[in-house]
């Protein structure tokens, strides 16, 4: 096992740029006769001089002109959303006034100075240009930080091609690294693999939410379908974009396997509930015990009781009459009991016990029970309420009234105060009375 392994640490060589006090001496010599050239040549010092005076130019654009257009984008009638690309566009004020202040510049200084070398000027127009056109298409992303991130890097990418250095760059990047038999790990790799899955995960998320909007739209889908489809979509589509991501970034899946025991184990250990919630959500939607729209009634000692709004790859989202929202794991519905108002059917009965005094006729009180809740609101004609004399009591005839609502999420407690209502009224209107409990008391000291 030792020879193995030892054999294996011969595999890996770990390569640093060896870097003397000489060479970085010589280096420091290098760059400030270089900076000095730059300061006594008029192909250097006029080109940077114009840049500079670019931005001061773009700094004063943008403060006159910006305000201006950020009023003109309030004033038009369009959504939220391309009001906000385009507030958001107007921050690149900056760079257009730039580049408009290098063109004229630059017409001048070729008609002035013709001899002039203007190619710095040349990159710093193509830079800005580059930044313009990127940060715009950028705008699709809705995520401030992902947009922002993604403009960055790509206007990264952008300058070092458009100076001319991306070989060097890659060559400097690849130079800090290490062997792994054939398979070399570096820096251009890193950089290659992070570019490429924060790409592709961002067009991803762009795709999945065109292809949500899109389902939610198609009423023929049953919700508990268009949530199943959803996830799905996300799972593929992300395993996708880090599968095309690794191979993009040159990275060879068989060097891995080094990894695969150790990655696979602290996997199943690290993420056990996030995977077993994933499944459970699925299996939830597979056999529509759980539906958004529901109306649930937890079994855990709490009484949580409210309707279902969300189905995500984690959690439940419960929402109840008092507007709490409680987020619950999809593994909890699986392995707990759970009251579904609505599994099959989306009516529930209602019960009010009420009484009335001995007086009473009760074939009259059982009528006007009936009465009352079909005509109470929200609740169904059918089936229809039916009123009972169930007891009789110590001082009253005790009646039970049941009627069907469907619509749970609305409440259940308003409904029932809404039929009280309704009998009090007719009570009082037909000379019904609901009595006091009696007691009778025994004075034995009389005796």
């Amino acid at each position: 096992m030792s020879n193995q392994n030892n054999e294996k640490a011969k595999d890996i060589n770990i390569d640093l740029p060896d870097i003397t006090i000489t060479q970085a001496n010589q280096a420091a010599i290098g760059f400030f006769d270089m900076a000095k050239t730059y300061l006594i040549d008029q192909n250097y010092w006029i080109p940077v001089a114009v840049i500079i005076a670019s931005l001061f130019f773009g700094v004063g654009f943008r403060t006159l002109t910006r305000h201006k257009l950020i009023v003109f984008i309030d004033r038009l009638n369009i959504s939220f959303r391309f009001n906000r690309i385009l507030k958001n566009i107007t921050k690149l004020t900056l760079q257009a006034g730039a580049l408009i202040f290098l063109a004229l510049m630059q017409a001048i200084l070729i008609a002035a100075m013709p001899e002039l070398d203007l190619s710095v000027i040349g990159a710093a127009s193509k830079l800005f240009i580059a930044w313009i056109l990127i940060r715009v298409a950028a705008q699709i992303i809705e995520n401030g930080f992902v947009r922002q991130t993604v403009a960055l890097i790509g206007w990264a990418i952008a300058a070092l091609s458009i100076l001319g250095v991306m070989d060097q760059a890659k060559t400097a990047l690849d130079a800090v690294g290490m062997d792994f038999g054939d398979w070399r790990l570096s820096l251009l790799t890193i950089s290659k693999f992070t570019i490429a899955i924060f790409v592709l995960l961002t067009i991803t998320k762009l795709l999945t939410n065109g292809a949500e909007r899109s389902l939610q739209r198609a009423t023929d889908l049953t919700p508990s379908a268009r949530v199943l489809l959803i996830k799905i979509i996300k799972v593929v589509m992300v395993s996708l974009a880090i599968l095309i991501g690794i191979t993009t970034a040159g990275i060879d899946l068989s060097a891995l396997a080094i990894f695969g025991g150790a990655l696979g184990l602290g996997i199943g250990f690290g993420l056990q509930k996030v995977i077993s919630n994933l499944f459970s959500g699925m299996l939830l939607l597979i056999d529509k015990s759980i539906k958004p729209g529901d109306i649930i009634e937890l079994q855990d000692g709490t009484g949580v009781f409210g309707w279902v709004s969300h189905l995500g790859a984690r959690y439940v989202s419960l929402i109840t009459r008092d507007n709490k929202e409680y987020l619950i794991p999809n593994e909890d519905f699986v392995t707990q009991p759970v009251i579904n108002w609505s599994y099959s059917d989306r009516k529930i009965r209602v019960e009010t016990q009420f009484g009335v005094d001995y007086a009473s006729d009760p074939h009259q009180v059982k009528q006007i029970g009936i009465d009352v809740a079909s005509n109470a609101k929200r609740v169904c004609p059918d089936p229809k309420p039916v009123c009972h004399l169930v007891e009789f009591g110590d001082s009253s005839l005790n009646f039970v009234l049941r009627y069907w609502i469907e619509d749970a999420e609305n409440g259940v407690t308003n409904t029932k105060g809404d039929v009280m209502l309704g009998l009090w009224d007719a009570f009082k209107e037909h000379g019904i009375e609901i009595p006091f409990p009696h007691r009778v008391l025994i004075d034995k000291t009389k005796n």
